[in-house]
């Protein structure tokens, strides 16, 4: 059992090697990459984002309650977290905390 945990994590661990690794034996490390890369590493993050977003809201009743409070409240916390100290990592689980404090402690059906 201790030698199939060992090999999954060496081998999830090679494999995230490899993928930060890839740029780097693909491009050089001097070389400028393709526009087409440089577009697609500016596009797919936001673009990421968004469909998480959509994803997330995308069985909010708006009609009943709570009207989709939680979620537009965390949601706000998370923007204003974010422009304020520009770390993903805070925002991301300061809104989560935030979403879960206020659909099991403040808007309880």
């Amino acid at each position: 059992m201790v030698a199939h945990s060992l090999e999954m994590i060496l081998v999830m661990a090679l494999v995230t090697f490899l993928i930060r690794a890839f740029p780097f034996l693909l491009f050089g490390r001097g070389k400028q990459p393709p526009e087409l890369v440089l577009y697609l590493g500016r596009v797919v993050s936001p673009a990421a984002i968004a469909m998480l977003v959509v994803y997330c809201v995308k069985d909010v009743h708006v009609l009943g309650w709570p009207y989709g409070l939680p979620e537009l409240l965390a949601g706000i916390l998370v923007v204003l977290l974010h422009l304020w100290r520009r770390n993903p990592l805070l925002s991301i689980f300061a809104g989560t905390v935030a979403y879960m404090v206020l659909v099991q402690g403040v808007f309880v059906a």
